[in-house]
């Protein structure tokens, strides 16, 4: 239950084995490859720095990822299963160059007929558009190209379709007598019309249309009637549809072909990672130079692969100023490992501090059920984490995620039952619905949120006053840990016995004000240690007043515990209460289901925010050194299929 020690890899090889041993290591997973620097800088420049066709796997993964998308988009199949388990396969299988060269053929085809299909497409938009244009001229059967004769203009047009056509007539008459304006065809937003104009009335018609928002129309690159140009559009269309469903029909061919496309997608993002990582390396014409971080229980591991290899290399543990570039994984057990979500959340922590997890994991899962404190959300979320862990088998985040549920889910269901919590008072609720004369008043309870509040709240500080000294006791160690006691003492060890003053001064104990005296000299002596006088003056006072004021707003800020308590607790009896009021089961039910869902749904969230709120604030603050980088190796990481070890 700490950060893992790691050790730096320098590696220097022949360039023959450069993909071999990249390869070894992609299975090892237990070497982070990084840039070199450090004393490699004096000789850099003899190096380049190595190529790689990363461009290419990119590229071809692609393709992999788009014939996905087509066949989930075109030939989607069974509907899938949010909870299906991912199918196991073994590392041969995932990196099997036949498998490969299937998948990408049809990833290739799949492309070719998508293209075909988007072809379509938009030659259809493009055919619709124009059948559209021409529908409203279908009944005129006159040349659409003809737009005059020796002596008369023919215009098409558009009016609103609320406009008077008979007045606008009359009004066109009186201005141009030699026009006429014939209706063709409308539709629910505007009519269409015909304009024929003697060349010398012309454009004394368009002023009098003007006015009454007329609005020509062209139809450009268009010859012979409206209707034998739709008939052509009408069989261009069916030829496109048919192109197009012809290429759907092409696609769902390949359907067998999704689960074989999906293990390539994963082969291939295991290339790119060694693609990306090979670009980490230097060389020359002959040889390789790889630089890294191992962890420490792994160099056996890495040392059984390097033996087999035309390599030199050295294993060195990090000076301490190198600190800040070694990357941080975190080991824990089965109760701590979920609280990895927490930090990873917050950040993790330096090299060669403390692993925050231990210490915080007690406080975080007991923090969280007292905030929910209710038996029916603490089995829902035992469910759910169960349902996580056991059937779907998550990994990585989500299992923290399964973890955190599990652990708080245990924690909310046992102080549920102190407080006889189960969906708020939902049992004494339904009892009353059933039988108005009952007797019943509830789940037995050593306390409740809504009678014993005070006592709730007292209890919540003294929690947060023991984890405010926890956080002290671990600084005042990491301190001694670093090889400064003296300033452990100096710091946390004054404070003790100020607190030590306060208590005796509260319960009458003479020693009291000599024990106040001593602690306010160690304040000074510790301040004289970073300071000249006057620094260790200003510098007391500053610490009294933060110190004073430091401890009651971290304590208080304990109480959120009961808040959250007593505000769940309230509103699943509120919903409860709402629902009984009818006197009915089939009213009570739904209403107290879906109250106590939505109460479930927030509270499940908000003790989250809050219960982090209390660990990253008010104790971390004592100890906590974050900055800690990620330790990320070069291994097999999978989206579509999990992968069964095989020994090498």
């Amino acid at each position: 239950m700490a950060i893992v020690k790691m050790k730096h890899l320098r590696l220097i090889s022949v360039a023959e084995e450069q993909e071999a041993l990249l390869n070894e290591l992609l299975h090892a997973g237990c070497v982070e490859i990084s840039t070199p620097d450090g004393d490699s800088e004096q000789w850099s420049g003899l190096l380049d720095r190595a190529a790689s066709s990363q461009s290419q796997v990119r590229s071809e993964l692609a393709l992999l990822t788009g014939a996905l998308e087509a066949l989930n988009k075109y030939a989607p199949g069974a509907k899938a299963n949010l909870f299906a388990v991912r199918p196991a396969v073994t590392e041969e299988e995932l990196f099997s160059r036949k498998t490969a060269d299937e998948a990408l053929r049809a990833a290739e085809k799949i492309s070719q007929a998508v293209a075909q299909i988007n072809q379509a497409s938009a030659n259809e938009n493009r055919l619709r558009s124009q059948i559209a244009g021409l529908i409203p001229w279908e009944s005129l059967q006159l040349p659409l190209e003809q737009e005059s004769t020796d002596s008369v203009e023919l215009v098409l047009g558009s009016l609103p379709l609320s406009a008077n056509l008979d007045e606008i007539c009359l009004d066109l008459q009186q201005q141009a007598p030699l026009s006429e304006l014939v209706r063709v065809s409308e539709d629910p937003e505007q009519m269409y019309v015909l304009l024929m104009c003697h060349k010398t009335d012309f454009q004394n018609a368009l002023v009098a249309l003007k006015p009454r928002a007329f609005n020509q129309i062209r139809l450009r690159n268009v010859k012979g009637t409206a209707e034998a140009n739709l008939t052509v559009l009408e069989q261009e269309l069916a030829a496109e549809i048919e192109a197009r469903d012809k290429a759907v029909a092409q696609i769902a061919l390949f359907s067998d072909s999704r689960d074989k496309i999906k293990l390539v997608i994963d082969r291939k993002n295991q290339e790119i990672g060694k693609e990306e990582n090979r670009e980490r390396l230097l060389l020359t014409d002959r040889t390789f130079l790889l630089e890294g971080w191992v962890p420490e229980e792994n160099e056996a591991e890495l040392l059984k692969v390097l033996e087999g290899h035309t390599c030199a290399w050295e294993l060195e543990v990090p000076a301490k100023e190198d600190y800040g570039k070694v990357p941080v994984k975190l080991k824990n057990n089965w109760f701590t490992d979920p609280l990895n979500m927490v930090t990873e959340m917050y950040s993790l922590p330096k090299y060669g501090s403390l692993d925050p997890n231990p210490l915080m994991a007690p406080f975080f899962v007991l923090f969280y059920g007292i905030m929910m404190a209710d038996m029916g959300y603490g089995l829902l979320m035992l469910i759910g984490g169960a349902f996580l862990m056991f059937k779907m088998k998550v990994k990585g985040g989500t299992k923290n995620l399964a973890g955190l549920l599990l652990l708080c889910g245990f924690s909310t269901f046992v102080v549920g039952a102190l407080t006889g919590g189960f969906f708020g008072d939902f049992p004494l609720q339904l009892a009353k619905v059933i039988n108005p004369e009952t007797t019943f008043t509830g789940l037995p309870s050593l306390f409740t949120p809504l009678e014993d509040t005070m006592a709730i709240l007292v209890g919540c500080l003294i929690l947060g006053v023991v984890q405010y000294l926890v956080g002290m006791i671990v600084g005042f160690y990491k301190k001694c840990r670093e090889g400064d006691p003296l300033a452990a003492i100096l710091d946390e060890g004054a404070w003790w016995v100020i607190y030590a003053a306060v208590v005796c001064l509260i319960l009458g104990v003479g020693v009291a004000v000599p024990l106040l005296i001593v602690g306010l000299v160690m304040l000074v002596i510790g301040n004289f240690r970073t300071g000249g006088v006057v620094g260790a003056i200003t510098g007391t006072f500053g610490a009294i007043y933060n110190g004073a004021t430091g401890i009651l707003s971290d304590v208080l800020s304990y109480s959120r515990l009961m808040a959250l308590m007593l505000s769940g607790s309230i509103v699943a009896s509120a919903f409860n209460t709402l629902g009984a009021v009818p006197g009915s089961l089939l009213f009570f039910i739904p209403i107290s289901l879906v109250g106590n869902l939505l109460n479930f749904g927030l509270n499940v969230l908000g003790c989250y925010v809050h219960d982090l709120r209390l660990q990253c604030l008010e104790f971390f603050g004592h100890f906590y050194e974050d900055g800690g980088v990620a330790f990320k190796p070069l291994a097999i990481n999978t989206k579509y299929v999990d992968i069964i070890k095989e020994e090498k």
